[in-house]
């Protein structure tokens, strides 16, 4: 997501092993979609690094000092160009909910209560 004009995720790394079958759909979105979405978001700096032994992850770093880590264990590469473009359209602040506290007085209201006339 851009703020200001300005694209806050940086960095995109997918970390996959070459021989696990966890990282089977990540083995298959480096060398197909991997390639078209960096040509097409040439503001991201792309890069994959070999982790053998270790399931796949994308991880995600952004102009502010925060990154995510997304797990992709036996997720298909259709799903891990989803979670690329989720991470692509995040700011990267935290998630926050905001709840509100109940307006509790401590004087009564000088409101009568509602009685039946008829």
């Amino acid at each position: 997501m851009t703020q200001r004009g300005v694209w806050q995720l940086q960095r995109l790394t997918v970390s996959y092993c070459e021989h696990s079958g966890s990282s089977r759909g990540a083995r298959e979105f480096v060398q197909s979609f991997l390639p078209i979405f960096a040509e097409d978001n040439k503001q991201i700096e792309v890069k994959t690094v070999l982790h053998p032994g270790r399931h796949p992850c994308l991880r995600g770093e952004y102009r502010n000092g925060t990154s995510r880590q997304v797990g992709v264990k036996n997720e298909p590469q259709e799903e891990l160009l989803r979670q690329t473009i989720l991470l692509r359209g995040s700011i990267g602040r935290k998630a926050s909910l905001v709840v509100k506290q109940r307006h509790v007085q401590k004087v009564p209201s000088i409101q009568k209560p509602l009685t039946n006339t008829s």
